[in-house]
């Protein structure tokens, strides 16, 4: 036995299916939600930044200043003006450099400076929180990170040293048995626990005894650059 379906009958079920799709009078469709914004480029201490030439570098640390946020860094990276990037092939810019202490250490001012920005120290594995800048005693260990030696600790041996640049340039620095490895990049952190001790000023050796390693120390950096907080 066949169902047949009279033609009117099959055009009234249409429109009650249609009646029972179509939305309440006045009702509105929910709109699409909107994607996150993307988080601004950022970096932490002991990691690789780049110069615009390429050169790699290492960040020292986050910096925290009255007008936004910012970062320490050196060698290639820390060129007056220039823009430093997270990668070598240069398509994430992380900032520009604003200022120079006369021993090399640069001020970077991030890319949409009043996004907050994470701190601490890469420790390669892991992370140190720092709480903020500081001294220790002569002799007490420290330790230094960067993304060639990975961290590497030892003693404060000597603060306060007078230094010569090859262009009459003056400055202090501080002195440290924390070894690095050829091929590590200017600008590592040293710091002990929580507390920032400066960024890397020159290093020397194989880590294979004896060698020594130097760095420009944090209250003189920041009193030079202008101030701020390290965290």
């Amino acid at each position: 036995m066949r169902l047949r379906i009279s033609s009117a009958a099959a055009t009234a079920a249409a429109c009650a299916i249609a009646t029972l799709a179509a939305p309440a009078p006045g009702a509105m469709a929910s709109p699409a939600s909107p994607a996150s914004p993307a988080a601004p480029p950022s970096a932490v201490g002991g990691q690789t930044v780049y110069a615009s030439d390429g050169s790699p570098c290492t960040l020292g640390f986050n910096v925290r200043r009255s007008d936004g946020y910012y970062f320490l860094t050196a060698g290639s990276c820390a060129r007056q003006d220039q823009r430093v990037y997270a990668d070598s092939a240069k398509t994430t810019a992380l900032g520009t450099v604003v200022a120079r202490t006369p021993l090399g250490v640069g001020l970077v001012r991030y890319v949409e400076p009043q996004a907050e920005r994470p701190g601490g120290v890469d420790t390669h594995p892991g992370s140190q929180h720092i709480k903020g800048a500081g001294h220790v005693p002569i002799g007490q260990q420290i330790c230094r990170s960067s993304p060639v030696s990975g961290l590497r600790c030892g003693k404060l041996k000597a603060v306060d040293l007078s230094v010569m640049l090859p262009d009459g340039t003056m400055g202090t620095i501080a002195q440290t048995d924390a070894c690095g490895l050829p091929g590590d990049a200017p600008g590592a952190p040293y710091f002990a626990g929580g507390t920032a001790l400066g960024v890397e000023f020159q290093g020397s050796g194989a880590c294979e005894g004896g060698e020594n390693s130097y760095y420009q120390q944090i209250d003189e950096i920041l009193v030079q650059l202008g101030g701020g907080e390290v965290y």
